[in-house]
């Protein structure tokens, strides 16, 4: 089946039209009989019906050739959808029916006058054109109901080729969309997969002997066969490549519709599109992620990732020429990975837009260079029939399930990484998960995660299933059940972990796969579990140590020094102890967009030290010394600048962890990564006269994790009621809320 052979179908059918219209006297002039539809682009399947229109002007009477012309059709066995309108009428039925408008898109001459064909060509074409910015809301919300309703071609178990997404339903609509002018569509690239999916349709209905467009599961052999490919396998891989490649192509044209339909460009803009930076060697342009003329792939490895992390986390499009040229440009990352690629692959996998840019990445060849294992589970169909995707698309819906979960966790980064490996063993005759653990331990290797990560990585590819599994076939009364569980996670760290990385494999499988029964019976097990687990131990030893005091702080000055640190900073602060004095010096900071990668603060006899690492080289300790100045004395207020948002896509977490510590009242947060928020914690803490004698601060992909070891200021722990009202005040300051008492800088 091939394009030849539907232009033979076409041909025959035209050929019947034009006799049918013939012997029923038609009119030479101001009447003309029409095709429209899939019959108007000549792309006639085996079984397709002819879609027909005898189309008149509105002064032309047709007479009798209005009803005597479909009979030599319908005789000749044919199936047609057929109507008789006036000129003005078409246009009236394209303003009333949004399919309507679209099938006559395609208009083609088959016998009658063919100006007038000419001019209802011209007159809907002009007409689409001039309504198209208003109908093109309507267009995107009746293609995301047929979405919703029919699933991807790509991924569902029983694919229609026609109305599926990313079928030939969707290549129809981005012709039309580049007919409106409004917006680059990428034709060259769509056409040979719509031609693809074509010859793929005819197949299927020739096999079937009936118009059919959906594929069962038994029809994927004799596929394969007329495709002259080798198995199932092999067919369905190439139809579904086909859809993964549509959908990509839809979804990146539909968002510059709403960008432009949000902004519509003027001449001069359009010819003169702005850069904003975002990263080093990455800028945005009309919400798409491009190079700048800085930037040089073959000299910076990282680059690949740092684009694609700009355009998740910002849910902007990573222009597919962009990821195309680095994919082909892009210096090897080395091995193993340096700090920074692991960062951005983190932030990737976390943001709102990582399944447009996973596609892109995919379309582009990007993710064979990133992950070349990705290949074992690349459009591959589950066993499982309560999986809605195929194990890739399902890995990544796992990670963006798992992104809102992060706030749980310790270790957002081992979360992430262990989301995007958990079925990496499929494809093969192993136990998944069994085969996945050794192929997940040397990915994290390779991307340069300490021993310690990688074994948590590579435990829960391991037990992914353990939870799920054990709390609905096992007994948790029975002591086994729990030893069973507690042996194989081995800590209290990797459960937390593995409970999180449970519910999200559960909740992108399908919403059956985490009911309300299975979430409880999974957290009454881990709770089990984690009784178990915990022996009652501390928090790990602080890591203070003895600094030198410099005469000017022993004076009542301040101290800033800064060393070059790889490609940061690290910078170490002494002055003398105050409550408030860590808020001010993370308050320059964040006021500086300077990027906190990790901090330690201690009392040392009567000063108090901090050493920050920072993400931002050739710093100037006089400069920083000055903006400090400038907040102690008031002349600069960080609070009123590193005002948290509004609205956050995730609340914070404040949680008090009184077994942590027999000494002082530890206090973990976990927020967004964003500028302000060490300020933030501890000026509310400043408020509230508690002092913070040590934190520890570390950002881990996405999310700040933040642990802070508190202490009345001439006094030892908080009190049970003093230490439910700090963490009250923190999660207030974090989400916007107002603190009633302002700090006390003098002490």
């Amino acid at each position: 089946m091939t394009s030849e052979e539907r232009a033979r179908r076409t041909a025959e059918a035209d050929a019947l039209c034009a006799a049918a219209y013939d012997a029923a006297g038609g009119p030479a002039n101001g009447c003309a009989l029409v095709a429209v539809g899939g019959y108007g682009r000549g792309e006639l399947a085996p079984h397709s019906d002819l879609d027909v229109v005898l189309v008149h002007d509105d002064d032309v009477d047709p007479g009798e050739a209005a009803g005597q012309v479909w009979y030599p059709l319908w005789d000749s066995g044919k199936t047609i959808d057929h109507s008789v309108r006036g000129l003005g009428e078409m246009v009236a039925a394209a303003d009333a029916d949004l399919k309507v408008a679209l099938g006559l898109l395609d208009v083609r001459h088959l016998a009658g006058d063919p100006h007038l064909t000419l001019r209802l060509r011209t007159t809907m074409l002009a007409h689409w054109r001039r309504h198209a910015a208003d109908r093109l809301p309507a267009l995107h919300a009746l293609v995301r109901a047929r979405h919703e309703l029919m699933g991807e071609l790509a991924h569902r178990s029983v694919p229609d080729l026609k109305e599926s997404e990313g079928g030939l339903r969707d290549a129809t609509v981005l012709r039309a969309l580049a007919a409106t002018w409004l917006v680059d569509v990428p034709g060259p690239e769509l056409e040979p997969s719509r031609l693809a999916l074509l010859d793929v349709r005819d197949l299927v209905q020739g096999a079937a002997g009936r118009a059919t467009d959906r594929i069962q599961p038994e029809a994927w052999s004799e596929l394969a066969t007329g495709l002259g490919l080798p198995d199932a396998r092999s067919a369905q891989v190439h139809v579904r490549t086909l859809g993964r490649r549509t959908t990509h192509l839809s979804r990146l044209t539909w968002r510059r519709v709403e960008d432009y339909l949000k902004r519509p460009e003027s001449a001069r803009t359009a010819r003169r599109p702005q850069l904003l930076p975002v990263a080093p060697g990455v800028a945005l342009s009309r919400r798409e992620v491009v190079l700048d003329a800085r930037a040089r792939p073959a000299e910076d490895p990282v680059l690949l990732l740092r684009a694609a992390a700009a355009a998740s986390e910002l849910d902007a499009v990573l222009a597919p020429p962009t990821a195309a040229r680095l994919a082909r440009e892009s210096a090897p990352l080395p091995q193993p990975w340096p700090a920074e690629a692991r960062q951005q692959l983190v932030r990737m996998l976390a943001g709102p837009g990582l399944l447009h840019v996973w596609e892109t990445l995919e379309e582009t060849g990007a993710v064979d260079r990133l992950l070349p294992e990705w290949e074992r589970i690349r459009l591959l169909p589950h066993a499982s029939a309560i999986h809605r995707f195929t194990v890739d698309r399902h890995v990544v819906e796992t990670c963006l399930e798992a992104a809102s979960l992060i706030r749980r966790v310790a270790r957002p980064d081992v979360l992430m990484v262990a989301a995007l490996l958990h079925d990496i063993g499929k494809g093969s005759l192993t136990e998944h998960s069994v085969a996945g653990e050794p192929i997940a331990r040397g990915i994290a290797t390779r991307m340069g995660f300490d021993d310690e990560a990688v074994e948590l990585v590579a435990r829960l590819v391991r037990w992914h299933l353990l939870l799920s599994e054990t709390a609905t076939t096992r007994d948790p009364d029975d002591p086994a059940t729990v030893e069973r569980v507690a042996s194989r996670v081995g800590s209290v760290e990797a459960l937390e972990l593995l409970v999180v990385l449970t519910e999200a494999d559960a909740r992108a499988a399908s919403p059956q796969a985490w009911s309300t029964w299975r979430a409880s019976l999974v957290h009454d097990l881990a709770r089990r579990v984690r009784a178990s687990l915990d022996t009652g131990a501390g928090a790990p030893p602080l890591l203070a140590e003895e600094v030198e005091v410099p005469r000017e702080v022993r004076n009542g000055t301040v101290s800033v020094r800064v060393e070059q640190v790889g490609d940061g900073s690290r910078i170490t602060v002494v002055a003398p102890d105050r409550v408030g004095l860590l808020a001010d010096l993370a308050g320059v900071l964040a006021l500086q967009r300077i990027p906190v990668r990790a901090a330690r603060a201690w009392a040392q006899e009567a000063v108090g030290v901090s050493v920050w690492e920072v993400g931002e080289p050739d710093l100037d300790a006089g400069v920083l010394r000055e903006k400090l100045d400038a907040i102690v004395e008031g002349r600069v207020d960080p609070a009123r600048r590193l005002r948290p948002a509004a609205r956050q896509e995730l609340a914070p977490i404040v949680e008090v962890r009184p077994e942590a510590s027999s000494t002082s009242t530890v206090l973990e947060v976990r927020a967004a990564d964003r500028p302000g928020v060490i300020y933030l914690v501890c000026a509310a803490l400043a408020h509230l006269d508690v002092a913070v004698r040590s934190a520890h601060v570390a950002t881990l992909g996405p999310q700040a994790v933040d642990v802070f070891y508190l202490q009345e200021a001439g006094a030892g722990a908080l009190s049970e009621t003093r230490a439910a009202e700090a963490a009250h005040a923190v999660r207030a300051a974090l989400t916007g809320e107002p603190v009633d008492q302002p700090v006390d800088r003098g002490r």
